[in-house]
């Protein structure tokens, strides 16, 4: 039996078991320094001021959405090519979701679309955007802020596929994903099939002192440690008169927070994971340009994710005829490769709000053809051989 190809795959080295190792002997398995340092790392890494850890990156989404100060009532638009949580988020905190259609040519949110649902939904209360970096490819933030400064909104984007990756501004600048440049917010994810492998976790970083503060406070329950913030007065916090200064042990909750820590152990493995980052991404794009050039050439192949400057390709996506044979034919051949995604918005949840199947054509159409290869650094080169030739056989071009 040929060994199994997963769409996607954590690669652990052995610097990597050693980080986890000395952390598990340290004094601290959580609420550490290693958090800090991997928060600081990761903004470096970035090119953004502040960085903020988290239990995963559905946690990022929903601290964003109330830091953002997110309410009922509320619309916000969203892409239906995503995982669910990149919308979910929007219903956590009561608030409604209106769906762009997608670019057909990039996969990523129609930034047209974008600006006839502001003008077609002027009575209602768009308070926000959240792109997504889909697959690795980045949004053109630059583009979106025109549209989001002249209608008041924010935008928090959703980088979870597209750490390293990048767009040019108008003066060919490289402007990273999660920079801060534009975007209020940016989230990322290191569940084991991305970039960045922690086991689970998740980052918001930002240029935003006070969304800082603010996520940082409901990450732990909403309660600080800081003497100048405090609103109870000394003799409270001492239950006792007959003092005038704060307790070391005293501490504040002043908001309804959560418990969305990451732990040290983790922050250990996503440390010692960036440091190899910029060599798994190198990986990811000469595997792009094989599959680009190899299913170039098989007529059958309708679009794929090509070779693109700044796509971080978490994912590469070809869209076929005949997707659910190729897709049936690739795992007879213990080649397992997956479908990104089942629109948001005809998932029974959101049907039952009003969506509709042609509520958006482009998006429906991409997801009729889509199939996602697997793309991982650590693939072999016979691996890469094995995928292409057995896509080959299925459609039965001579080459």
């Amino acid at each position: 039996m040929k060994k199994i190809i997963p769409y996607g795959r954590q690669f652990i080295s052995e610097e990597d078991i050693k980080e986890v190792v000395n952390t598990l002997k340290s004094d601290y398995l959580t609420q550490g320094p290693k958090i800090a340092e991997f928060e600081s790392e990761f903004a470096k890494y970035v090119g953004a001021k502040y960085a903020i850890a988290l239990s995963n990156g559905t946690a990022a989404l929903h601290l964003s959405t109330l830091a953002l100060g997110l309410k009922k009532g509320d619309y916000v638009i969203c892409t239906p090519i995503t995982f669910a949580a990149s919308v979910n988020c929007v219903r956590y905190c009561g608030a409604n979701v209106l769906f762009a259609d997608i670019d057909p040519k990039t996969f990523l949110m129609d930034l047209s679309s974008v600006e006839k649902l502001i003008k077609e939904h002027s009575d209602k209360k768009i308070v926000g955007i959240i792109p997504v970096d889909f697959a690795g490819r980045v949004v053109n933030l630059e583009a979106l802020k025109k549209i989001t400064s002249n209608n008041g909104l924010w935008i928090l984007e959703d980088s979870c596929h597209a750490p390293g990756g990048y767009f040019l501004d108008e003066k060919k600048q490289v402007q990273n994903a999660g920079n801060g440049n534009f975007a209020e917010l940016s989230i990322f994810s290191f569940h084991p099939v991305k970039h960045i492998a922690a086991g689970e976790g998740g980052m918001v970083t930002t240029n935003n002192k006070h969304l800082y503060e603010k996520i940082c406070n409901l990450r732990t329950h909403g309660i600080i440690k800081n003497e100048q913030k405090y609103k109870n007065n000394a003799y409270l916090a001492n239950g006792n008169k007959n003092y005038s200064d704060f307790p070391g042990w005293y501490m504040e909750m002043q908001s309804l927070g959560f418990n969305y820590r990451i732990t040290d152990i983790q922050a250990a493995l996503g440390l010692s994971q960036l440091k190899r980052a910029q060599e798994g991404l190198d990986k990811r794009k000469k595997i792009a340009q094989i599959y680009t050039r190899e299913f170039s050439r098989i007529p059958q192949i309708i679009n794929h994710s090509n070779v693109i400057e700044g796509h971080a390709y978490h994912l590469f996506i070809l869209e076929v005829e005949n997707r659910r044979d190729l897709y049936d034919y690739l795992r007879e051949n213990n080649i397992f490769s997956q479908i990104h995604y089942i629109p948001v918005h005809l998932m029974p949840y959101y049907k039952e709000l009003g969506w509709k199947e042609g509520d958006l054509p482009k998006a429906e159409k991409y997801y009729s053809n889509c199939i996602s290869l697997p793309m991982y650094p650590s693939m072999t080169n016979e691996e890469i051989d094995r995928v292409i030739q057995t896509i080959k056989t299925f459609y039965k071009n001579e080459f």
